[in-house]
């Protein structure tokens, strides 16, 4: 038996234009989130995605605890923790290493943005409280979108939140210019079934959001903490 299952895979929105080859579409998103009660909203950050259970810290692909040098902090907060987390799996989105784009307001670096315990996904506020519980920020949640009555205004609404530059200061690696936010992740508000998360987790990203043919691992650098930068650096 596994000691950790992995994140679902998060299907993109039709609309989506950041997919790439091996991503996922959920052509049917439009049935499927206006048989949800309510949807969060959260901005898609630019991190690895990390899970901490009982186990270890593990990295996207589950295989085994990960023991990559930009997970040492996170690896040194699990080990605080690891003996209260019993069913819980945290997940988060880890900015200690610099991927597509470098944040230049940040205070912390890891985020959460979902919990799971056995089989089933937690409520959004579930996930706030178990985020404080272990002293943890969640990834930054978007005002809400008016109910999902229109498809056609509805998807206007959304497209006119991926323009914003996002909580933390953007800044793209690659051009050195401040940029948008990567995408939104959309959840339901109430908890889930872990069978039936393509039909409660959707994510809209950029277009042409990594640039890259270089993996961000070979030559990483660790992200930089909003006071690390000089007076004006920031674009203020």
């Amino acid at each position: 038996m596994n000691a950790s299952q992995k994140y679902g895979r998060t299907y993109h929105y039709p609309f989506s234009p950041g997919t790439t080859s091996d991503d996922r579409i959920n052509a049917d998103y439009w049935r499927d989130i206006q048989s949800v009660e309510r949807l969060i909203h959260t901005e898609k950050l630019d991190g690895e995605n990390n899970c901490l259970n009982r186990y270890g810290v593990f990295a996207r692909s589950h295989a085994a605890p990960t023991q990559s040098a930009w997970t040492a902090k996170i690896r040194q907060r699990w080990a605080l923790i690891k003996n209260d987390l019993g069913d819980l799996e945290l997940f988060g989105e880890n900015l200690y290493a610099v991927h597509s784009i470098e944040y230049r307001a940040l205070e912390q670096d890891f985020f959460i943005f979902a919990v799971r315990c056995k089989d089933m996904w937690l409520s959004w506020e579930e996930v706030k409280v178990c985020a404080a519980l272990y002293d943890f920020p969640c990834v930054p949640e978007l005002p809400a979108l008016p109910a999902p009555v229109d498809e056609a205004q509805w998807r206007r609404d959304f497209l006119a939140r991926v323009e914003s530059r996002g909580a933390f200061d953007p800044w793209d690696v690659h051009t050195g210019q401040p940029c948008t936010m990567e995408g939104i992740v959309s959840r339901a508000a109430g908890e889930f079934p872990v069978s039936d998360f393509a039909r409660h987790v959707f994510k809209y990203v950029r277009k042409n959001h990594v640039k890259t043919t270089q993996h961000w691992k070979r030559n990483w650098r660790r992200a930089r903490m909003a006071w690390e930068f000089p007076y004006g650096e920031d674009g203020r």
